[in-house]
């Protein structure tokens, strides 16, 4: 039986071909003879109690110049896909969050949804750390001036961030004698109604951020350590870092292992953790990037282990 497999992204035809995850999610998912149907957040429905979408059928293709092509809308059960991927990229605002309970729905109509919608929910992607302080550095999350400012004169030298930001957006370095760290602080909180993000800085950093993708708690061997550019502290790709692939770590290994056993129970099966020196700083569940880089680098093909997995999944449930 044909596999249909349903995809939520951002607009198709405004993604970065060369390094762009869910494409070579699709490019796998078409190469087994998959049936792929495109969906945008906007195009989610619900009536009588039952999920639906205006869905697309997609063909995808390896040409950086004409990659995708769509057929006509067409309302259709989200019941009739076998799988959903949410690739939605942040900002994990409300729109998200409503996104989730359709899709939740889905999921008890019988779909298989990656990542599980509640887990989507529950698993901030800089707050989930925290469920392991083993793994994490020392860290602050408040709103209050005085409590950030005692952090930096604790620690010296600090990072902080919001807790629904991606790609390096507003995060700042941040020393003790910094003559702007009242504003930024003020700039990030609101003025002490937002929550933020506060870790002492991690001088490894020069060395990389890793990123260590796993499928179902197991881990590629290979992570993509992200080198920040001449006088930037932000090692994201998307502040202009640069790419390099490494072999994974002893330490590493070990801290996919004290997360992958909650990573599974949650139903979290692609995710990408955010490693520095020998610290977890971000478990990234929406939609982990990278694959393209480190099939690359290492002549894998990490959604065929993706699909894989899902198969199994599909046929246990069958």
């Amino acid at each position: 039986m044909t596999i249909k497999l349903g995809v939520i992204m951002d607009p198709i035809g405004s993604i970065n071909y060369k390094k762009d995850s869910t494409l070579a999610m699709l490019l796998e998912a078409q190469n087994r003879g998959y049936e792929l149907f495109y969906i945008e957040q906007p195009d989610l429905l619900v009536q009588d109690n039952h999920t639906y979408a205006s869905m697309r059928i997609l063909t995808v293709k390896a040409d950086p110049d004409n990659w995708f092509e769509l057929s006509d809308r067409q309302t259709r059960p989200l019941a009739e896909l076998d799988t959903i991927l949410m690739r939605k990229d942040p900002p994990f605002d409300m729109d998200y969050i409503f996104s989730t309970y359709l899709l939740e729905l889905a999921e008890k109509e019988g779909v298989l949804v990656l990542n599980r919608a509640q887990s989507l929910r529950d698993a901030n992607e800089k707050l989930y750390t925290l469920q392991f302080p083993h793994c994490t550095p020392p860290n602050l999350i408040s709103c209050n001036k005085q409590q950030l400012r005692q952090f930096v004169d604790q620690h010296g030298d600090i990072i902080l961030k919001p807790l629904d930001g991606m790609g390096g957006a507003s995060i700042f370095r941040v020393k003790q004698d910094d003559a702007n760290i009242n504003v930024i602080i003020e700039t990030l909180t609101q003025h002490g109604k937002r929550l933020i993000m506060a870790q002492r800085y991690i001088p490894e950093i020069t060395q990389g951020d890793k990123r260590i993708l796993l499928i179902d708690g197991d881990p590629i061997p290979y992570a993509l350590a992200r080198i920040p550019a001449k006088g930037e502290t932000r090692a994201n790709l998307a502040t202009g870092g640069e790419g390099v692939g490494v072999e994974l770590t002893e330490r590493d290994i070990w801290v996919c292992a004290q997360v992958a056993p909650e990573l599974k129970e949650k139903g979290l099966l692609f995710v990408g953790i955010d490693v520095i020196g020998d610290y977890l700083t971000e478990i990234n569940v929406t939609s982990p990037t990278c694959i393209r880089e480190l099939d690359t680098f290492y002549n894998l093909n990490i959604s065929a282990k993706l699909f894989d997995c899902i198969e199994t999944r599909l046929k246990k449930s069958a």
